[in-house]
């Protein structure tokens, strides 16, 4: 197409990891993540198996963020905890002022556990916190109560080391505007670094889809669930946090730094079931099925499932699609096209004049960014400018 200004993208050196680790103590109803329940005699060979997949990388690789996600990292005992951590640092040096995130669960931050997050270089604790009202824990299948969220947070400010962040649902089925507007109140009232927010949705494959397919469960009202998502922005900025990304929010200077490497289209390296990763302009994921990925590497085998190489123009719409996604920041026309080789007025066609003139995209200071009434419209804004 017309517009391109550079052959294709400058070569980049990944500064991001991340590691999943698929054990769960239950899978939830809404749950459709990769990840493996009631398993725990498998974690001892997902530990050896995980080690022979990072040793693929030769030497180990410099990076500024680390992300371990789940399943929920936090439930491997302490002991395989221990291995886990020392292995990813070891593969994955960390820079200095780097951070370092772990996903938990509130009721596995035992002090045995907070001591082997000390005593490594977790910097991040992201906990799936869900809701603080008893029906709606219920109701989600969580095994945590409101009270041992405010006990956690407290011992870990306590050791006086880690920024934390809290992960909200809302549009729970029965959820009343009201009610969650008093999951909100108490998530301000403990002050966390860092709050991401998801609208419930029903996948194909999970209970909860089941469920509801049955007639047992109701998904909420398209409104209901875009009043919450107003009301959780006009609380959360008037409590002093940045609304840096659609679904997340920041005190100044607690951006989670390991996801805007996402939504910067930078590369990042990818390991354990089902992750995904980004190298050498190549998208792949390997299988997500934790018995799989076991076995083929045990065997000697590649665990990757599926790989894309992505044409420069496809990656330059995705670039100004996750671009989007940064509320605040926007896109900067300049920098895209240095970056990327496109002009975002070009990839936008004339679709993004239309989307300007009726209120869904502004211009600010040689930024594209989503208005307000574009963040409740933005999943049909981005098949604009995907090609299919």
């Amino acid at each position: 197409m017309t517009g391109a200004t550079l052959p294709s993208r400058r070569p980049q050196q990944p500064t991001a990891a991340y590691v999943h680790v698929p054990f769960c103590r239950h899978r939830c109803g809404y749950c459709n993540f990769t990840l493996i329940a009631g398993r725990d005699d498998l974690i001892a060979g997902y530990l050896d198996a995980l080690e022979r997949e990072l040793s693929l990388l030769e030497t180990p690789r410099d990076v500024e963020t680390i992300f371990l996600g789940g399943g929920t990292p936090s439930h491997l005992p302490p002991a395989s905890l221990r291995r886990l951590l020392r292995m990813v640092e070891h593969w994955f040096p960390l820079a200095v002022g780097g951070e370092f995130t772990v996903e938990a669960n509130p009721l596995d931050l035992t002090n045995e556990r907070l001591d082997e997050f000390e005593s490594s270089a977790v910097t991040r604790l992201s906990l799936g916190v869900q809701s603080f009202q008893a029906d709606k824990l219920q109701l989600l299948e969580r095994d945590h109560c409101g009270a041992d969220v405010r006990s956690v947070l407290h011992a870990v400010a306590a050791r006086s080391r880690w920024n934390t962040s809290l992960d909200l649902i809302f549009g729970a089925p029965g959820e009343s505007l009201e009610a969650w507007s008093r999951d909100l109140d108490e998530a301000v009232s403990l002050r966390p670094s860092h709050v991401s927010l998801y609208g419930l949705t029903f996948e194909r494959g999970t209970s909860f889809w089941s469920r509801r397919m049955k007639g047992e469960l109701r998904s909420q009202e398209e409104e209901a669930e875009r009043a919450m998502y107003m009301a959780a922005i006009d609380r959360l900025k008037a409590a002093g946090y940045e609304h840096y990304e659609t679904s997340n929010f920041a005190l100044p200077g607690f951006r989670c730094r390991h996801n805007e490497t996402y939504w910067a289209a930078r590369e990042y390296y990818g390991a354990g079931p089902g992750a995904a990763r980004y190298l050498d302009g190549v998208r792949s994921s390997n299988h997500r099925s934790t018995t799989t990925w076991l076995a083929r590497l045990n065997a000697g085998q590649s665990p990757m499932d599926e790989s894309e190489s992505l044409e420069p123009e496809d990656m330059a719409r995705e670039a100004l699609v996750l671009g989007l996604r940064r509320v605040q920041d926007g896109v900067d026309r300049q920098a895209f096209v240095a970056e990327f080789g496109y002009d975002v007025d070009v990839l936008g066609g004339a679709e993004l004049p239309k989307l300007v003139a009726s209120g869904l995209l502004e211009n600010v200071d040689d930024r594209l960014r989503l208005t307000r009434e574009g963040l409740l419209l933005s999943d049909w804004i981005w098949s604009k400018f995907l090609r299919c």
